[in-house]
């Protein structure tokens, strides 16, 4: 990448913004973007260790969104063997005129928990130089209200079949952001959440669909219990209108 292409992608906020999403935006982007750029961060981990009551889930009973940790923060908490240290996503540019309605769009959408950050975004063929800076992201920090950190993966397979909320089953959220990582980089790397998708496919098969009473009766549910790819029918729901958390 030559200096010009790198000083074309610092981008000040009388030009636009950059978004960077590593959850359910990245499937469900901003509402106003006119370009978007696959890339990743350095030095965070992406787990589902945050909350959601709003979202995919309810106060009562919360679902598990994405958050991101700060690369420091996790290698006290998990064992980092095998984590490359870097977090792929989608970063979104979002024109002048757009700006004012897209942050007021994703404060509502990110509410529960999240907080404004900034981030540098670089892509497969340069890892050095960023190709998008300072772009905005949401993350829900460990001292937010709503951080609820590590837990076996089995349990939080467990949380996330069984809970449901206004935008729906927990799972199509996790289901989603994993087949969302593949086809954004087919080497994408994801442990965590590729184990998750693997024991949550595990739970539906076992259960053929049927799952906590807030979720049976979801007519949006009944269509998984006739299909025999989950993951396949969960896709369909891509271009769903219900807000996304993550």
């Amino acid at each position: 990448m030559s200096p010009n292409d790198s000083e074309k992608s610092t981008v000040r906020e009388s030009e636009g913004i950059w978004v960077f999403g590593y959850g359910s935006l990245i499937w469900k982007p901003p509402i106003h973007y006119e370009s978007k750029q696959i890339g990743y961060i350095k030095n965070y981990v992406r787990r589902f260790w945050q909350h959601s009551e709003d979202h995919r889930g309810t106060p009562e009973k919360p679902g598990r969104v994405v958050t991101l940790i700060p690369y420091d923060e996790w290698k006290n908490i998990e064992s980092v063997e095998g984590h490359d240290k870097v977090t792929w996503g989608v970063a979104f540019k979002i024109p002048t005129d757009d700006v004012e309605a897209t942050r007021a769009y994703l404060d509502h959408r990110e509410k529960n928990g999240y907080t404004v950050h900034t981030v540098d975004v670089y892509s497969l063929e340069d890892d050095t130089t960023p190709v998008v800076r300072n772009a905005m992201v949401y993350i829900g920090t460990t001292d937010n209200e709503q951080f609820v950190g590590p837990a076996p993966a089995t349990e939080i397979a467990k949380q996330i079949h069984e809970t449901y909320g206004p935008s729906g089953w927990n799972a199509e959220y996790l289901l989603n952001l994993a087949q969302a990582l593949r086809k954004i980089s087919p080497g994408v790397r994801d442990d965590h959440v590729f184990e998750l998708e693997k024991l949550v496919n595990e739970l539906i098969e076992k259960s053929n669909g049927s799952l906590s009473p807030a979720v049976r009766w979801s007519p949006r549910i009944a269509l998984f219990k006739t299909e025999r790819n989950v993951a396949h029918s969960l896709l369909q729901l891509v271009g769903s209108d219900l807000e996304e958390v993550g």
